[in-house]
């Protein structure tokens, strides 16, 4: 039924009628919304049986989805940012363990300094946890995603995160075709949990692992990333026989068949992205767009077939590896490893710095116009004469001071001083 509803409440029907029977979190902008209309669904009996658990921090709420999911019980959780980074010693234990926990992460910048605005940083600080990461395009895909995160959990007993961009998504309203109990029921089995614990039936979970088992304890995480590969698009499929749309998946072309140029992103800026690239067209520029829906496991081999023989690719990421470079980038780089793809790397939307149309048009035609230089870091929108006036203090000044505080004051956000 298609309602006009704020992402986050579409996000929390969505997880209602996947009928979790624990929920436990710990409010965060901008994840909030979400679990307190959950809170609201478990107190009306709406969602029932559940029991929701209003714990103190996020630690305790993933510790307590680990508990609730060794006992056979379907989870669910939601975060952003800083939260993320509280119960991070608690995800590669869920992971860890095999325990099919679905989380909603609401991304969010990390700080310092702080800043509760949108950007990757969040989920791509535990890219290496263990969890397979989901991204959303839209609200419509975000409530998909996550009724498919459960199948996909609780086949492989895996985590699963699904990543949908904070404030742009989490609070934006938008029309979104909210499905039927029976159709979710029909596509989504009960819960049988691979391992339980039961006191009629003692067995260790988590037991200590030493050198001469660790190894193989670790490759097997690794082999069950790599199956959710193949059962992704299955699942996909199979949600797209029962509900009549498509969605999910793990890559996605557009305007790709002809493309001499491809533009690589995940979330929501695609829909910005696909805008510049239907103008360019009716320029007459070959340019298309992959869009990554599933970011771990990595599809090294979908993500290879879309751009081999492309001249350029062009990876758009809200997050960067400070010191080192892009982390899509060079995940794009490895799946074109022989290929002649000339790769350019492309720092946007940091602390949720709008991404336009106007700077990604310019993006665009500095890449094709060969103004722009491969294999290096590009920041899109970079205030260059800010960056070079705070090098300058560093390089002549004995204590500069904090540069957060200094480039505020030479923007004017904040009053000016001597300093």
């Amino acid at each position: 039924m298609l309602e006009q509803l704020e992402g986050s409440q579409a996000v929390a029907r969505g997880v209602g009628m996947c009928r979790p029977e624990v929920i436990a979190a710990y409010p965060i902008s901008p994840q909030t919304h979400i679990v307190e209309k959950l809170s609201d669904m478990v107190r009306t009996g709406e969602i029932d049986p559940c029991e929701y658990l209003m714990v103190e921090s996020e630690f305790a709420a993933m510790s307590a989805c680990i508990g609730a999911s060794a006992t056979g019980a379907r989870t669910y959780t939601a975060t952003a940012s800083q939260g993320l980074l509280f119960m991070a010693e608690a995800l590669y234990n869920a992971s860890g363990l095999g325990l099919p926990i679905v989380m909603t992460l609401a991304n969010r910048a990390i700080g310092a300094p702080i800043n509760i605005w949108n950007d990757h940083s969040d989920s791509m600080s535990q890219r290496d946890s263990g969890w397979i990461q989901l991204f959303a395009e839209t609200n419509q895909e975000a409530v998909d995603l996550h009724i498919q995160a459960y199948r996909l959990a609780e086949e492989l007993s895996l985590p699963v995160m699904v990543c949908m961009d904070g404030f742009i998504l989490t609070h934006a309203f938008e029309q979104v075709d909210l499905p039927g109990q029976e159709q979710v029921d029909s596509f989504l089995p009960p819960f049988e949990p691979r391992q339980m614990l039961d006191p009629a039936d003692p067995m260790t979970i988590g037991a200590m692992v030493g050198p001469e088992a660790f190894t193989e304890v670790k490759y097997l995480m690794h082999a069950r990333q790599l199956q959710a590969l193949d059962e992704i698009p299955q699942i996909a499929a199979d949600f797209t026989e029962t509900f009549g749309r498509e969605s999910g998946g793990l890559v996605r072309g557009y305007q790709l068949e002809d493309a001499e140029t491809v533009v690589v992103a995940l979330g929501s800026v695609l829909g910005t992205i696909e805008d510049v690239i239907d103008d360019l067209r009716e320029q007459g520029v070959k340019i298309g767009a992959l869009a990554i829906r599933c970011f771990r496991p990595w599809p090294i081999d979908e993500v290879r077939e879309a751009l081999q023989g492309k001249d350029r690719v062009i990876v758009i990421e809200k997050a960067f590896a400070v010191g080192a470079g892009g982390i899509v980038g060079q995940d794009v780089r490895l799946a074109l490893s022989g290929c002649e793809s000339t790769v350019y790397d492309v720092v946007a939307g940091l602390g949720g710095r709008p991404i336009t149309r106007k700077s990604l048009g310019k993006l665009f035609d500095d890449v094709l116009e060969g103004r722009m230089k491969p294999d290096r870091l590009h920041f899109l929108d970079l205030k260059k004469d800010v960056v070079e006036r705070e090098i300058n203090r560093l390089e002549n000044g004995k204590s500069p001071g904090p540069h957060a505080e200094n480039i505020l004051r030479d923007i004017g956000t904040v009053a000016s001083d001597s300093h």
